[in-house]
């Protein structure tokens, strides 16, 4: 994936986001994810989006596990941020992701992975 030079570009620690079309991309960045890093997170997508909750491309990358308390807050903040989550990765890290974030309860927001990113933007048309 590589980070567009005609547009602008966002950043927060935990990734790298810009606008395709109606589709907010992110480009996930490898710290460990904290509740602090979240919040910040937040705020930035808040302000990416006019506090509007956005459809979301995900480029992932493999990071450390966050503790259970971030885990927690995070599935909390995903509905206010995002409209549908549609998660890009090798085969086996979404599945990974969204069985460790929502292990005991479904996801808040529809969310689905992909290994194309074209296939995801299709999906995600649905929520724009």
């Amino acid at each position: 994936m590589t980070i567009p030079t005609d547009r602008p570009v966002y950043e927060s620690e935990i990734a790298t986001y810009w606008w395709e079309g109606s589709i907010l991309v992110s480009l996930s960045k490898p710290p460990k994810r904290t509740v602090a890093n979240i919040t910040q997170n937040v705020s930035v997508v808040k302000a990416i989006t006019g506090n509007q909750p956005a459809a979301l491309l995900i480029y992932l990358c493999k990071s450390p596990i966050p503790d259970k308390a971030t885990r927690q807050f995070a599935t909390t903040q995903l509905p206010v941020i995002y409209k549908a989550m549609a998660m890009v990765s090798q085969p086996g890290l979404a599945q990974f992701i969204m069985k460790l974030l929502f292990a005991l309860k479904p996801s808040p927001i529809p969310m689905k992975s992909f290994t194309s990113d074209a296939a995801a933007k299709e999906w995600l048309q649905q929520y724009v």
